[in-house]
Protein backbone atom coordinates (compact mmCIF):
# COMPACT_ATOMS: atom_id res chain seq x y z
CA UNK A 1 0.00 0.00 0.00
CA UNK A 2 1.49 3.62 -0.99
CA UNK A 3 1.74 5.96 1.71
CA UNK A 4 -0.49 9.20 1.37
CA UNK A 5 1.70 12.44 0.81
CA UNK A 6 0.82 16.02 2.54
CA UNK A 7 3.75 17.65 1.17
CA UNK A 8 1.05 20.45 -0.80
CA UNK A 9 -1.56 20.15 1.95
CA UNK A 10 -2.80 23.38 3.30
CA UNK A 11 -1.92 22.09 7.27
CA UNK A 12 1.34 22.54 8.92
CA UNK A 13 0.81 19.59 10.87
CA UNK A 14 0.18 17.66 7.62
CA UNK A 15 3.15 19.05 6.36
CA UNK A 16 5.35 17.89 9.28
CA UNK A 17 3.39 14.95 9.46
CA UNK A 18 4.57 14.06 5.51
CA UNK A 19 8.52 14.54 6.72
CA UNK A 20 8.43 12.91 9.87
CA UNK A 21 5.65 10.43 10.06
CA UNK A 22 7.34 7.36 10.41
CA UNK A 23 8.50 5.79 13.49
CA UNK A 24 12.10 5.77 12.56
CA UNK A 25 12.58 9.83 11.41
CA UNK A 26 12.05 11.30 14.76
CA UNK A 27 14.12 8.40 16.52
CA UNK A 28 17.05 9.49 14.20
CA UNK A 29 16.46 13.65 14.78
CA UNK A 30 16.68 12.93 18.54
CA UNK A 31 19.45 10.83 18.12
CA UNK A 32 21.00 14.31 16.73
CA UNK A 33 19.65 16.00 20.09
CA UNK A 34 21.51 14.25 22.00
CA UNK A 35 25.21 13.07 20.85
CA UNK A 36 25.93 10.34 17.77
CA UNK A 37 26.79 12.00 14.43
CA UNK A 38 28.23 9.32 12.45
CA UNK A 39 26.66 6.69 10.64
CA UNK A 40 27.67 3.55 12.62
CA UNK A 41 26.87 5.17 15.65
CA UNK A 42 23.64 5.97 15.20
CA UNK A 43 22.95 2.29 14.05
CA UNK A 44 24.08 0.87 16.54
CA UNK A 45 22.27 3.18 18.88
CA UNK A 46 18.85 2.83 17.20
CA UNK A 47 19.15 -0.71 16.51
CA UNK A 48 17.64 0.09 12.69
CA UNK A 49 18.82 -1.48 9.34
CA UNK A 50 21.57 -0.02 7.62
CA UNK A 51 19.42 0.65 4.52
CA UNK A 52 16.13 2.20 6.50
CA UNK A 53 19.08 4.53 8.03
CA UNK A 54 20.26 5.58 4.91
CA UNK A 55 17.19 6.28 3.56
CA UNK A 56 16.04 8.63 6.40
CA UNK A 57 19.39 10.44 6.77
CA UNK A 58 19.42 11.01 2.83
CA UNK A 59 15.64 12.47 3.25
CA UNK A 60 16.73 14.25 6.19
CA UNK A 61 19.96 15.96 4.46
CA UNK A 62 17.35 16.66 1.08
CA UNK A 63 14.96 18.47 3.54
CA UNK A 64 17.82 20.32 5.30
CA UNK A 65 17.73 18.70 8.56
CA UNK A 66 21.25 18.18 8.61
CA UNK A 67 24.00 18.62 6.39
CA UNK A 68 27.23 16.43 6.05
CA UNK A 69 30.96 17.52 6.61
CA UNK A 70 34.12 15.05 5.99
CA UNK A 71 36.00 14.14 9.11
CA UNK A 72 38.65 11.88 7.36
CA UNK A 73 40.36 12.02 3.78
CA UNK A 74 41.62 8.43 3.04
CA UNK A 75 38.89 6.64 2.40
CA UNK A 76 36.61 10.19 2.76
CA UNK A 77 34.25 9.82 5.71
CA UNK A 78 31.61 12.10 6.83
CA UNK A 79 29.27 12.93 9.54
CA UNK A 80 25.94 14.71 10.09
CA UNK A 81 25.72 18.16 11.31
CA UNK A 82 22.22 19.44 12.59
CA UNK A 83 20.83 22.55 10.30
CA UNK A 84 19.04 25.73 11.72
CA UNK A 85 16.54 23.60 10.82
CA UNK A 86 17.40 20.47 12.51
CA UNK A 87 17.62 22.31 15.93
CA UNK A 88 14.49 24.25 15.39
CA UNK A 89 12.80 20.46 15.37
CA UNK A 90 13.25 20.29 18.86
CA UNK A 91 10.41 22.21 19.80
CA UNK A 92 8.81 18.95 18.35
CA UNK A 93 10.52 16.28 20.17
CA UNK A 94 10.35 17.71 23.24
CA UNK A 95 6.74 18.55 23.17
CA UNK A 96 6.75 14.96 22.13
CA UNK A 97 8.81 14.00 25.05
CA UNK A 98 6.32 15.47 27.59
CA UNK A 99 3.24 13.97 25.97
CA UNK A 100 5.10 10.10 26.28
CA UNK A 101 6.15 11.51 29.87
CA UNK A 102 2.97 12.39 31.17
CA UNK A 103 0.96 9.83 29.48
CA UNK A 104 2.53 7.22 28.32
CA UNK A 105 4.42 5.77 31.36
CA UNK A 106 2.87 4.35 35.27
CA UNK A 107 3.09 6.08 38.49
CA UNK A 108 6.94 6.12 38.29
CA UNK A 109 7.97 7.08 34.75
CA UNK A 110 10.35 6.38 32.60
CA UNK A 111 13.86 6.26 33.23
CA UNK A 112 15.14 8.91 31.45
CA UNK A 113 14.32 12.65 32.20
CA UNK A 114 14.94 16.34 30.93
CA UNK A 115 17.44 17.68 33.29
CA UNK A 116 18.68 21.54 32.95
CA UNK A 117 22.34 21.70 31.80
CA UNK A 118 22.68 24.20 34.90
CA UNK A 119 21.36 23.27 37.91
CA UNK A 120 20.55 19.45 37.15
CA UNK A 121 16.66 20.05 38.04
CA UNK A 122 14.23 18.07 36.01
CA UNK A 123 12.21 20.31 33.04
CA UNK A 124 8.97 20.03 32.17
CA UNK A 125 7.84 21.29 28.35
CA UNK A 126 5.22 23.65 27.66
CA UNK A 127 3.89 24.61 24.63
CA UNK A 128 3.38 28.71 24.99
CA UNK A 129 2.66 31.51 22.98
CA UNK A 130 5.99 33.09 21.47
CA UNK A 131 4.84 36.62 21.45
CA UNK A 132 3.10 36.69 24.67
CA UNK A 133 4.79 33.81 26.70
CA UNK A 134 1.44 32.76 27.97
CA UNK A 135 0.53 28.63 27.45
CA UNK A 136 -1.35 27.92 24.45
CA UNK A 137 -3.75 24.85 25.04
CA UNK A 138 -7.09 23.76 22.74
CA UNK A 139 -8.90 25.92 24.73
CA UNK A 140 -7.20 29.28 24.10
CA UNK A 141 -6.33 28.40 20.03
CA UNK A 142 -8.72 28.36 16.89
CA UNK A 143 -7.48 27.72 13.37
CA UNK A 144 -8.24 30.82 11.08
CA UNK A 145 -6.79 31.55 8.02
CA UNK A 146 -3.81 33.08 7.53
CA UNK A 147 -3.38 37.16 7.94
CA UNK A 148 -0.12 37.41 7.69
CA UNK A 149 2.30 37.92 4.69
CA UNK A 150 4.36 35.23 3.00
CA UNK A 151 7.41 34.55 4.94
CA UNK A 152 10.92 35.33 2.92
Amino acid sequence: MKRARFADDVCPIARTTDLMGDRWTPLVMREFLVGPRRFDQLQERLGVSRATLSQRLDRLVAEQFLTTVQYQDNPPRHEYVLTDRGLAFWNVLAAMWQFGEDWLFGEFGPKVALEDRETGRRVRVAVVNADTGEPIDLLSVRVGRSKTLPRG
